[in-house]
């Protein structure tokens, strides 16, 4: 009854459900992999977002180069602010909104310089292309908390004089002209004495897990409802060929009994039925009747 699958229609089927069975699959790790990275970043804020802040001694080497597990970790930097040097970054949307972050280099009592990112501005009404104002950080000794965030990549586009394309340490620093700590930069939790004008706090990060579980399993499913598919049409062709043979065996052989209370009803009664048979000669009345019927009588 399957012998059909071995044609070349059928294999060519089976071959469009093994490779969108494999596209699923793909798209379905896909979004595992990207829910093993949401987690891990959940894991992240909810382990270091709040903990206690720990001294720049102890996070001197998270500025050179800073291990993933402990981003958004809390240190506390004691210094002064460089107003000189300060900068925004272009192209960062909070919220919905399009607008600015504001960096600015903090110079610590040991006389290392470090990058603080102080908070959001939206995008000025009077000045196209930069905030209407830039809040001025503190001047004088500062005791800043900070959360640790990695340097941000290179992009390939150019920012007018005073901005920065993305939070690019090693491109900051060079601007800059003096030393600067490039392997991460701190994004400002609270900072004392605390300026009455600053740009806007950030908003902290969200702890859903969102959708990657639900679209992964989707895919999956999707992958096997193909096959689930084959193999029903499959079964339709194999009972089509089957109905299909039955019908030209009854043409050839005449109506054979099935086995259901009809057809078992139908043969009886044709084999009750009296059947006409042919004479093989005539009788002496009938060939007397056709020899009038010739004569014209």
């Amino acid at each position: 009854m399957y012998r059909f699958l071995f044609s070349s229609k059928w294999m060519g089927y089976l071959l469009l459900a093994a490779i969108f069975a494999a596209a699923c699959v793909f798209l379905g790790r896909w979004q595992m992999d990207r829910r093993a990275e949401t987690l891990a970043e959940i894991n992240r804020v909810l382990t270091n977002y709040s903990a206690t802040p720990i001294s720049f001694d102890q996070a001197r080497e998270d500025f050179s180069g800073l291990d993933p597990a402990k981003e958004w970790t809390q240190v506390e930097l004691q210094g002064t602010y460089d107003a000189a040097g300060q900068r925004i970054v272009r192209n960062r949307p909070l919220n919905g909104q399009p607008g600015y972050e504001v960096v600015v280099p903090f110079r610590l009592e040991s006389g290392e310089t470090v990058v603080i990112d102080r908070g959001w501005l939206p995008i000025g009404n009077q000045n196209p292309g930069s905030p209407d104002s830039i809040p001025a950080p503190p001047s004088g000794p500062v005791t800043a908390v900070v959360r640790l965030k990695h340097s941000e990549p290179r992009l390939d586009r150019g920012a007018p004089d005073g901005q920065l394309a993305s939070i690019d340490l090693p491109t900051y620093a060079n601007q800059l002209g003096y030393p600067v700590l490039t392997g991460a930069y701190g994004q400002l939790a609270s900072e004392s004495p605390a300026p009455a004008d600053k740009p806007f706090p950030f908003p902290k990060p969200a702890t859903e897990e969102g959708t990657h579980l639900s679209y992964s399993l989707q895919w999956f499913a999707f992958g096997v409802l193909m096959f689930v598919g084959f193999g029903y049409a499959a079964r339709q062709q194999a009972r089509n060929a089957a109905i299909d043979a039955e019908d030209e065996t009854e043409d050839e052989d005449g109506p054979r009994d099935s086995g259901s209370p009809v057809h078992s009803a139908a043969a009886a009664a044709r084999r009750r039925a009296p059947v006409a048979r042919k004479r093989k000669h005539a009788t002496s009345e009938e060939e007397e009747d056709a020899l009038l019927d010739a004569q014209g009588y």
